[in-house]
């Protein structure tokens, strides 16, 4: 476990208030990953309904930290967060990333064992589970551990159901599948069915809390399968704000293989791969090469990507906000390859804003790293 000091941004070691929200209920996945982070000897743990909530409270005051799933290793980003992070209104000015946690996520599915075969309905297709035979050992995982045909319906988050599919097509074909706003609800609407009809697509906390059977182990469609969570804090008072470029749209004019010859030669020299940042911005759309011209800013200062998303910006239709994640630190920028880029997005982007620089728990070496 990492200790929540070493989470901590520049500046804000003395918190006076020890509180952080995140997206609950209590056993939800996110709850799991704060406490990675946060301890709750030392931490007062809010849960709220909404990633919308988690980012409200932060932006107001009411919590210094928030902690939000950001993407998931199977299933991609979290809508709900990247809509929050755009920032389209303005509500959070102030929001940045200061951390990351890495959760081994594995579902379980949870409900009622099934009433006596006699009395099953026929509505389901699903066949009996495998039964064990002499020499295995330990729990089954990835397959039911009973038969499933009295499951008429599935409760689940939509990156529950959508880490889960291949069990779900293959022995729930019936049932109906409801999104939830978590697992853990997914597991209390479960618990609520009294006709032993539901079943619920969560954690093993979750479904333990709430009283259920464990009718299928480890259902993701992975065995790798993790979820990256953000930590949120508001920012210190310099930077981070939108900032507007003056538009230029930089020619290349035959300098390309100069500079990649240069940059083969100049490599990392201050293992910039410790940290990662995020910045999002937006682009003239009728410009040819105008979002090719702001990823070059990058390259050219030898800051490796890694990763690149996308929201609409409303600013018109199918026009987008792009964000885009690299290794390197504001904080940490001895080289001022951080200070260039940003420099260089002044010319080239629409508008800009730094979201945020934190250590990368993913480092190769990185003793802190964690998962669930």
């Amino acid at each position: 476990m990492v200790s929540s000091g070493d989470h901590l941004a520049p500046g804000e070691e003395g918190i006076t208030n020890p509180t952080v929200a995140f997206l609950g209920p209590f056993n939800s996945y996110s709850h799991q990953a704060t406490k990675i982070v946060f301890p709750d000897s030392k931490w007062q743990l809010q849960p709220t309904v909404t990633i919308k909530e988690v980012f409200d409270r932060v932006q107001s005051g009411a919590c210094p930290f928030g902690v939000v799933p950001f993407e998931n290793s199977t299933h991609g980003t979290v809508t709900f967060t990247l809509d929050n992070l755009a920032d389209r209104a303005g509500e959070y000015a102030d929001l940045v990333v200061c951390d990351e946690v890495y959760l081994d996520v594995h579902h379980f599915l949870h409900g009622r064992l099934p009433p006596p075969p006699s009395s099953f309905s026929s509505f389901s297709s699903s066949p009996p589970p495998p039964q064990q035979t002499p020499g295995d050992s330990g729990p089954k995982t990835g397959v039911p551990l009973a038969d499933l045909r009295h499951v008429r319906r599935v409760y689940s988050h939509p990156q529950g159901f959508g880490q889960t599919a291949a069990f779900l097509r293959r022995h729930l074909r019936g049932a109906e599948t409801i999104e939830v706003s978590s697992t853990s609800r997914a597991a209390e609407l479960a618990a609520a069915d009294a006709t032993g009809e539901s079943a619920a697509i969560a954690s093993e906390w979750a479904g333990s809390a709430c009283g259920l059977d464990v009718l299928a182990r480890c259902i993701e469609d992975r065995e790798d399968n993790t979820t990256r969570f953000f930590v949120l804090r508001r920012k210190e008072k310099q930077g981070g704000e939108w900032k507007r470029g003056r538009q230029r749209n930089l020619e290349r004019e035959g300098t390309v293989g100069e500079e990649e010859e240069a940059e083969d030669k100049k490599g990392d020299v201050y293992g910039g791969e410790r940290y990662k940042s995020l910045v999002s911005f937006t682009v003239p759309h009728r410009r040819a090469g105008a979002l090719a011209a702001v990823l070059d800013c990058f390259r050219g200062r030898g800051l490796n990507l890694t990763s690149i998303s996308s929201v609409p910006s409303l600013d018109a239709p199918f026009q987008y906000l792009f964000f885009v994640e690299f290794e390197a630190s504001r904080f940490d920028d001895p080289e001022g390859r951080v200070g260039g880029v940003f420099e260089d997005l002044e010319r080239v982007a629409e508008r800009w804003r730094w979201l945020g620089s934190w250590r990368n728990r993913r480092c190769r070496g990185d003793a802190s790293s964690t998962s669930g």
